[in-house]
């Protein structure tokens, strides 16, 4: 796993520096907006921790423009500001966490590994293609062929998680936190729903094909490309 650290207190990013460190885990960083920004956008990471009170530019315009220039790796915000409103507008953006200061380094690695759990998304291919099916990250669209098969947004990430971990088993825990986040909740019977509704509208377009995906009873689902 390799992070991106954007802080501008130098005590709190050595430190944070040091502790992943000493998990084996990689680090870049930057302590003011303008240099995190150009790491952000010109190197891969698998999660970037953001301050928001930052120089040169600050964390929300960061947070703006990776999301507006298609950049989806996974982004924790670090801040003071502990409003609901802050909180509710940082996740609004294109967050996917939301950690308020002073806070344990335990509950910021583990809500790295909560993060981690809802796969990540390569930033430099925005389609997947697979038996004929193709998704669009950025559109937001599955097509087979030319024939575009409209799905809601919760059976989107579902088969955009399962696209990204083509031939992995991921059970319906897995699942669950990569389509709600960590306010809420899918339950296994859901799941299944969604998946029986994707496989129903493609059906219902006349695909000649099988949709890919499989389950693997008693452990989850995968794609078999």
């Amino acid at each position: 796993m390799k992070l991106l650290i954007i802080e501008d207190s130098s005590a709190l990013r050595r430190s944070l520096v040091v502790g992943f460190n000493n998990l084996g885990i990689t680090t870049d960083e930057a302590s003011n907006g303008t240099d995190g920004l150009s790491l952000a956008l010109n190197n891969p990471y698998d999660i970037i921790i953001l301050d928001l009170m930052l120089p040169g530019i600050d964390g929300m315009d960061i947070l703006k423009q990776l999301r507006k220039s298609a950049v989806q790796t996974r982004i924790i915000i670090l801040s003071a500001n502990n409003q609901r409103q802050d909180r509710i507008d940082g996740l609004l953006q294109g967050a996917d966490d939301y950690l308020t200061k002073p806070f344990s380094f335990d509950e910021l690695h583990a809500r790295i590994l909560a993060v981690s759990r809802r796969g990540l998304i390569n930033n430099f291919t925005n389609t997947i293609t697979i038996n004929g099916f193709i998704l669009d990250s950025n559109k937001m669209t599955l097509r087979y062929e030319t024939t575009d098969i409209e799905l809601t947004p919760n059976e989107f990430k579902i088969v955009e998680y399962l696209f990204n971990h083509k031939d992995q088993v991921m059970s319906t825990s897995m699942i669950s936190d990569n389509i709600a986040n960590n306010f809420d909740y899918i339950s296994k019977n859901t799941i299944e729903a969604h998946i029986s509704t994707i496989r129903k509208k493609i059906k219902l377009k006349m695909i000649d094909a099988t949709f890919p995906i499989k389950n693997k009873r008693g452990f989850g689902y995968y794609i078999e490309g």
